[in-house]
């Protein structure tokens, strides 16, 4: 049961942020609640020792306190800055963390590019009242970060210390 959950609680929550991004430019407050609360819970028994907790809770703190802060600025979106907190969460500080940040400044560039030629193109005209394209062709609009932060978690998701741990168990470690 402990192995299904960090098989799906993580990724699911990162499908789920991208999606809500697309469609409605916001990322609920339950999803960084659940990854949170998630983390909490799971991660104790897996055997992960205290002082690891500690560090991966001060890895959520700062990113929290970071991106509180360039939300602050107006540099992102409050849901932007909770999703990257909770990530941190379950990533901890080392490598797994250090990816998801260059994967998501990169997925978010080419998606930030992406968008704005859309928006240029006369396929936004076209397209601008599908479900899915309706917030990428209004300028007003800013960039639903939540895609990029939602594939970088699930691209660097499997370097991570729980799913190193659910991967060694479904192996017979």
């Amino acid at each position: 049961m402990l192995v299904a959950a960090i098989l799906v609680v993580f990724p699911f929550c990162m499908v789920f942020s991208a999606v809500s991004d697309t469609l409605s430019m916001t990322i609920a407050n339950r999803v960084p609640l659940v990854l949170l609360g998630a983390f909490v819970v799971i991660a104790p028994l897996t055997g992960m020792e205290w002082t690891a907790f500690g560090w991966h809770l001060l890895a959520g703190a700062l990113a929290l306190t970071l991106t509180f802060g360039m939300f602050a600025l107006g540099a992102m979106g409050g849901g932007d800055a909770k999703l990257i907190a909770a990530t941190a969460l379950w990533m901890g500080f080392g490598m797994p963390l250090m990816q998801y940040a260059v994967f998501s400044a990169f997925f978010g560039g080419v998606l930030t590019m992406a968008i704005l030629a859309y928006r240029a193109s006369p396929l936004s005209a076209y397209t601008g009242h599908n479900i899915f394209l309706r917030n990428f062709t209004q300028g007003t609009k800013g960039v639903p970060y939540g895609i990029a932060l939602g594939i970088a978690g699930i691209a660097v998701y499997p370097r991570s210390p729980l799913m190193l741990w659910a991967i060694d168990r479904l192996a017979g470690g």
